[in-house]
């Protein structure tokens, strides 16, 4: 029966997904109204705010247990693994985006004439900024701001300076240019890398404590245990917020025949890195590290990915790929617990290609010729910016350091929103994918340290303790009570003892001393 329904919550999520594109294209040509659309996203909209309202939980509990019960030195070479490996996968993925969009120039100076002009202002942020803004969510001054706000660098005119210029009859004042000033500001959204690194750390530190921390240790396995089961009855919801998502997606955009056409090649290019990624790149490093099937083990994250397609949100498909990874392909939950949440927050294999090719695409719009710097420089930045973008769908911001990096006008970006729901939604295919991959990557690579972690004694106490949190609860009675008292008590006592209810009679045993005397309640 088990396995009936988890394949059945895998058909119902696919058949949301194409029914929401279905019945978007079969809504379009009645245009409706604005309110008929926001009724339409509706319950997509409800179904994304209780996915996040969870994603917070989930990520301390699961981090910390998972760390919790590895050795402190396993956990360091988990983590090393991790890093190196999505650091990797990241600078490949750029890599291929760059080599596919120069090879096939979709970016044709004439297609400006039938897309017009970007409105998208151009802003000074940089590079630098954007690195500096990581390692400040890194470490945040404040642990419980870090779950509802994130710094990020902005900039606002500064004072201007006047002067007071004479030419000997007349006196007039002078402005300079107006500089920008940079100033820290603190934005409305989790900081999920600032309570990974804490929860990481909380959670090593814990495993050091061994037998002193086992209490809270313990707690924060139940706890995970809460939210998992919390999510597995949510889960059940998904098909239709994701049905409601995609539809409403559909609906809501202009002109889509024309920029389509326009766009088309644009759109083809960044399908094919993508599919090239995820097809070729990932499955062979994972092939070559582990010597197993890749695509037996995609096979096992098809609902994780098509929920990702449905959401265009790694976060939100995070329990997905919990269950998918956890129950479907038997990796250890310890791996899973760590690596998949990082991976949700620093790993955008997806979108650093999707940025590449964007950025190289504008370039070409211009005719402007890359030389091999820029290109290197194109990979690097986006490499760099693509890290920590965040795990719910993603913005322009990244995007728009690469162009400002290169001296492309950033306005221009604005142009290929119109076809952005579509890729927003494959490249989070892919970028679950690759955490999906990596998880599986990690675990072959320390299995045999992980079994020799079995043997700790704290450790396997603790994993006696989860298996205890799937059994089903004993159930309750009151029989008739059997109690011992010792032969000294009289008859008239007797007769006393036995007035009162269960849990009165209970408390008296207990005051007495065990004898050989037996009597029934």
């Amino acid at each position: 029966m088990g396995i009936i329904k988890k394949d059945l919550l895998l058909v119902l999520t696919i058949e949301s997904v194409v029914l929401g594109i279905v019945l978007g294209f079969i809504i379009r040509p009645f245009n409706p109204s604005n309110d008929t659309i926001s009724l339409i996203g509706f319950p997509g909209e409800m179904f994304m705010q209780i996915v996040e309202m969870m994603i917070l939980p989930m990520i301390v509990s699961s981090v910390i247990s998972a760390l919790a019960q590895i050795r402190p030195r396993d956990a360091g070479r988990i983590g090393m693994v991790t890093v190196v490996y999505y650091m990797t996968t990241t600078f490949l993925a750029t890599f291929t985006g760059i080599i596919l969009v120069s090879s096939i120039n979709p970016g044709d100076p004439a297609l400006v004439h039938s897309l017009g002009e970007g409105t998208l202002d151009d802003t000074p942020l940089s590079t630098l900024d954007n690195f500096l803004d990581q390692i400040r969510n890194m470490f945040p001054e404040n642990i419980i701001q870090a779950t509802f706000q994130q710094v990020q660098t902005s900039y606002i005119p500064a004072k201007p300076r006047v002067h007071r210029i004479s030419n000997g009859s007349v006196v007039y004042n002078a402005t300079e240019n107006v500089p920008m000033k940079r100033i820290l500001v603190y934005e409305n959204e989790v900081n999920v890398l600032g309570l990974i690194v804490f929860c990481t750390g909380f959670g090593v530190i814990l495993s050091v404590l061994g037998d002193q921390a086992k209490l809270m240790i313990n707690f924060f396995i139940v706890l995970d245990a809460i939210i998992m089961r919390w999510i597995s009855a949510l889960m059940w919801c998904y098909p239709i917020g994701i049905l409601s998502l995609v539809c409403k997606n559909i609906v809501d955009i202009d002109n889509l025949s024309e920029t389509a056409q326009a766009l088309a090649m644009y759109v083809v290019t960044v399908i094919c890195g993508l599919m090239i990624h995820s097809l070729l790149t990932l499955p062979l490093l994972y092939f070559c590290v582990t010597r197993h099937s890749p695509f037996n083990f995609m096979t096992g994250m098809l609902q994780a990915l098509a929920t990702a397609f449905g959401t265009a949100s790694s976060g939100a498909t995070l329990p997905v790929t919990f269950r998918s990874l956890e129950e479907n392909l038997k990796i250890d939950r310890r791996v899973t617990r760590f690596v998949l949440p990082l991976g949700a927050t620093i790993t955008m294999d997806g979108t650093a290609l999707y940025e590449a090719v964007a950025v190289i695409f504008i370039a070409q719009l211009h005719n402007v010729q890359l030389s091999i710097w820029d290109l290197f420089t194109i990979s690097i930045t986006t490499t760099v910016a693509s890290i920590g973008s965040g795990s719910v769908p993603a913005g322009l911001d990244t995007i728009v350091i690469v162009l400002t990096t290169v001296g492309l006008p950033a306005k221009d970006l604005s142009l290929l929103l119109t076809v952005d729901w579509l890729l927003d939604r494959i490249r989070t295919c892919v970028n679950v994918l690759g955490d999906g991959l990596g998880a599986g990557i990690i675990y072959h690579m320390t299995r045999e340290r992980l079994i020799e972690a079995d043997n700790d004694e704290l450790i396997r106490q603790i994993r006696t303790d989860i298996k205890m949190l799937n059994t089903e609860l004993p159930t309750v009675v009151q029989p008739s009570c059997t109690l011992q008292i010792p032969e000294t008590v009289s008859e008239p006592s007797l007769q006393k003892f036995r007035k009162g209810s269960a849990m009165e009679i209970a408390e008296k045993q207990s005051l007495l001393s065990v004898g050989n005397k037996e009597f029934t309640v």
